[in-house]
Protein backbone atom coordinates (compact mmCIF):
# COMPACT_ATOMS: atom_id res chain seq x y z
CA UNK A 1 0.00 0.00 0.00
CA UNK A 2 1.31 3.35 -1.10
CA UNK A 3 0.04 6.48 1.25
CA UNK A 4 -1.42 9.70 -0.91
CA UNK A 5 -1.17 11.85 2.52
CA UNK A 6 2.31 10.42 4.16
CA UNK A 7 5.55 10.85 2.18
CA UNK A 8 7.68 7.42 1.78
CA UNK A 9 9.84 6.51 5.23
CA UNK A 10 13.40 5.75 4.37
CA UNK A 11 15.26 2.87 5.37
CA UNK A 12 17.02 4.33 8.23
CA UNK A 13 14.07 6.15 9.73
CA UNK A 14 11.54 2.85 9.41
CA UNK A 15 14.74 0.67 11.09
CA UNK A 16 14.79 3.48 13.95
CA UNK A 17 11.23 2.38 14.70
CA UNK A 18 12.70 -1.04 15.79
CA UNK A 19 15.83 0.27 17.84
CA UNK A 20 16.71 -0.95 21.26
CA UNK A 21 14.85 0.63 24.10
CA UNK A 22 16.82 1.24 27.00
CA UNK A 23 14.31 0.50 29.63
CA UNK A 24 16.68 1.21 32.51
CA UNK A 25 17.97 4.28 32.03
CA UNK A 26 21.71 4.90 34.15
CA UNK A 27 21.73 1.18 34.45
CA UNK A 28 25.00 1.06 31.97
CA UNK A 29 26.83 4.10 33.51
CA UNK A 30 26.34 1.87 37.07
CA UNK A 31 27.79 -0.93 35.72
CA UNK A 32 30.81 0.53 34.60
CA UNK A 33 31.22 2.15 37.77
CA UNK A 34 30.67 -0.74 40.04
CA UNK A 35 33.33 -2.72 37.77
CA UNK A 36 35.93 0.43 38.01
CA UNK A 37 38.87 -0.98 39.58
CA UNK A 38 40.30 0.97 42.97
CA UNK A 39 43.55 0.60 44.89
CA UNK A 40 43.96 1.14 48.85
CA UNK A 41 46.62 3.22 50.25
CA UNK A 42 49.86 1.70 51.31
CA UNK A 43 51.43 1.79 54.67
CA UNK A 44 55.00 2.70 54.36
CA UNK A 45 57.49 0.49 55.55
CA UNK A 46 60.10 1.99 58.20
CA UNK A 47 63.25 2.35 55.11
CA UNK A 48 60.99 3.60 52.71
CA UNK A 49 59.78 6.45 55.61
CA UNK A 50 62.62 7.34 56.46
CA UNK A 51 64.11 7.91 52.63
CA UNK A 52 60.92 10.06 52.19
CA UNK A 53 61.83 12.04 55.12
CA UNK A 54 65.37 12.65 53.81
CA UNK A 55 63.87 13.66 50.05
CA UNK A 56 61.67 16.21 52.06
CA UNK A 57 64.23 17.69 54.61
CA UNK A 58 66.33 17.88 50.67
CA UNK A 59 63.48 19.64 49.52
CA UNK A 60 62.60 22.21 52.85
CA UNK A 61 66.48 23.37 52.55
CA UNK A 62 66.40 23.89 48.69
CA UNK A 63 62.99 24.83 48.23
CA UNK A 64 63.80 28.57 47.45
CA UNK A 65 65.65 26.96 44.41
CA UNK A 66 62.37 25.48 42.91
CA UNK A 67 63.95 22.01 42.12
CA UNK A 68 62.23 19.43 39.56
CA UNK A 69 60.73 16.36 41.02
CA UNK A 70 58.38 13.87 40.08
CA UNK A 71 56.48 13.19 43.47
CA UNK A 72 53.97 9.55 43.37
CA UNK A 73 51.05 10.30 45.63
CA UNK A 74 47.84 8.56 46.44
CA UNK A 75 44.38 10.44 44.98
CA UNK A 76 41.34 9.32 46.46
CA UNK A 77 38.69 8.47 44.66
CA UNK A 78 35.12 10.45 44.68
CA UNK A 79 33.19 8.06 44.43
CA UNK A 80 34.79 4.78 45.40
CA UNK A 81 36.78 3.55 48.58
CA UNK A 82 40.24 3.72 47.77
CA UNK A 83 41.96 5.41 45.27
CA UNK A 84 44.63 5.16 42.38
CA UNK A 85 48.70 6.38 42.64
CA UNK A 86 49.49 9.13 40.39
CA UNK A 87 52.66 10.90 39.47
CA UNK A 88 53.07 14.77 39.17
CA UNK A 89 56.60 16.20 37.57
CA UNK A 90 57.58 19.71 37.96
CA UNK A 91 58.94 22.55 40.23
CA UNK A 92 58.42 22.60 43.43
CA UNK A 93 57.37 26.58 44.73
CA UNK A 94 56.89 25.75 48.57
CA UNK A 95 56.87 23.63 51.29
CA UNK A 96 53.84 23.91 54.02
CA UNK A 97 55.24 22.16 56.83
CA UNK A 98 52.37 23.06 59.19
CA UNK A 99 49.51 22.89 56.71
CA UNK A 100 51.46 19.60 55.33
CA UNK A 101 51.21 20.38 51.25
CA UNK A 102 53.35 20.82 48.85
CA UNK A 103 52.98 23.42 46.31
CA UNK A 104 53.97 23.48 42.80
CA UNK A 105 54.59 25.95 40.48
CA UNK A 106 51.90 24.98 38.18
CA UNK A 107 49.00 25.48 40.97
CA UNK A 108 49.01 22.13 42.06
CA UNK A 109 49.50 20.74 45.59
CA UNK A 110 50.03 17.54 47.14
CA UNK A 111 48.89 16.61 50.63
CA UNK A 112 52.59 15.08 51.82
CA UNK A 113 50.73 12.52 53.75
CA UNK A 114 49.99 10.83 50.33
CA UNK A 115 52.96 10.86 49.10
CA UNK A 116 54.92 7.59 48.55
CA UNK A 117 57.81 8.29 46.55
CA UNK A 118 59.58 11.58 45.86
CA UNK A 119 62.47 11.99 43.01
CA UNK A 120 64.79 15.36 42.86
CA UNK A 121 66.52 16.37 40.02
Amino acid sequence: HVSDTHPRMSMHERAAQFSPFAALTGYDSAIAETARLTEQKRILGEDERERLDRCLMQLREHQNEHPYIDATHFVRDARKDGGSYSTVSGNIKRLDEVGKVLYMTDGSCINIEDIIDIMIY
